[in-house]
């Protein structure tokens, strides 16, 4: 199976005004990768209103409703880099936003990786600053160490 982030679905150095366009950027990279129709853009804006996919250390990860699972064709992920940083809520700017679409949990690996982001201080902030895609897409794709 295929990694499900890839350079397709990754956009460094972006700039944006406002998180709906961060979330409409990032959702876009997954319709254009076939992962999703484009109205789960429209689903992840609307979950944004009911409820803030911040999660923390400069992370986000906008996903669309439960009601919008009809409208993923297969599980992907897109991050859009933002290294001037984007306002989520108010205190906390967003440097990394992650779309996600899923089908089962073929993502939890990356989200695995991505809590070690939102953990490491020093990993968030190079991710966000990175002008190389790829470091974004090894680091997210890398294999998850198991604990013993």
């Amino acid at each position: 199976m295929a990694d499900i982030l890839s350079l397709e679905t990754v956009e460094v150095q972006a700039h944006v005004s406002s998180k709906e366009e961060a979330i409409t950027r990032a959702g876009e990279r997954l319709v254009r990768a076939g992962c999703v129709e484009k109205d789960y853009v429209k689903g992840m804006l609307a979950r944004e209103l009911t409820m803030s996919t911040f999660i923390g250390n400069g992370v986000s990860i906008p996903h669309g409703e439960f009601g919008d699972l009809q409208l993923v064709n297969r599980t992907g992920i897109s991050v859009l880099q933002v290294p001037e940083g984007v306002e989520w809520e108010e205190g906390n700017i967003a440097y990394l936003v992650v779309g996600i679409a899923a089908v089962g949990d073929e993502h939890i690996k990356v989200l695995q990786n991505l809590a070690e982001v939102v953990e490491d201080e020093s990993i968030a902030e190079m991710l966000a600053h990175t002008t190389d895609a790829q470091v974004i897409v090894d680091h997210l794709n890398k294999p998850v160490e198991e604990e013993e």
